[in-house]
């Protein structure tokens, strides 16, 4: 099993890129966004895969983080939800996207994809409300893309010169992990508590993680 590929763009495709790896080229299928956010030919990359196989294919996808990755495999369980379909959600909204979809029962978020019908963006969020806060608790950071060397290996890190504070976190997908985590050890379900993180994350996009929080807990306060 290939699970990262580190080296060189050699080529951009549609929906590819080919990446050389010391002499080796790798052709690694990525969503829309993941397309963008790579760099141009010629420089180093690095991306998660996931393999395909099939009886007359092999095919590798790629993932900028493993939580990306996750949700694709975890959309590809849902009966209907090929990697083509899988992938096209990913485009369509994003690994935090999918799960505060999911979370909030959004169908039509997911059916916003590319070759996405509602029964089967009604099938998605269903099969998958209990088993995404797991996901969505694993957090959202990314990889820096890799220093190479001459030959395409990765050259070790260098150590930063000066320890800086971290910043405060906004509402990245790490950011409603801890506010995920958080809500679960007070004692709310998984399912309850990651409905309300994703929709005070929609509600404040650049909300701190207490703040966060405190805006889950509010929603899930009792009315009336």
């Amino acid at each position: 099993m290939i699970g990262r590929i580190a080296g060189r763009i050699d080529h951009r495709g549609a929906d590819h890129v080919l990446i050389d790896v010391r002499g080796v080229g790798y052709i690694v299928h990525v969503s829309e966004r993941t397309l963008m956010a790579l760099p141009g030919v010629g420089e180093a990359t690095a991306l998660y895969t996931d393999l395909l196989v099939r009886e007359d294919l092999l095919q590798l996808f790629g993932f900028p983080t493993l939580i990306e990755k996750e949700w694709y495999r975890l959309l590809i369980s849902v009966q209907g939800i090929g990697a083509k379909a899988a992938m096209a959600i990913l485009s369509a909204l994003g690994p935090e996207g999918v799960g505060r979809a999911i979370a909030l029962g959004d169908w039509n978020a997911v059916k916003a994809a590319q070759g996405v019908g509602p029964k089967i963006a009604q099938r998605v969020v269903n099969e998958l409300k209990d088993k995404a806060p797991a996901v969505m608790a694993m957090g959202g950071g990314s990889d820096a893309a890799p220093v190479l060397d001459d030959e395409g290996v990765e050259a070790p890190a260098k150590a930063p010169a000066r320890a800086r504070p971290a910043p405060a976190r906004s509402t990245s997908g790490a950011a409603q992990a801890e506010a995920l985590s958080a809500l679960t050890n007070l004692g709310y379900a998984p399912g309850e508590a990651a409905g309300a993180v994703a929709e005070a994350a929609g509600d404040d996009p650049e909300a701190t993680t207490p703040a966060l929080i405190r805006a889950a807990l509010r929603l899930l306060a009792p009315k009336g």
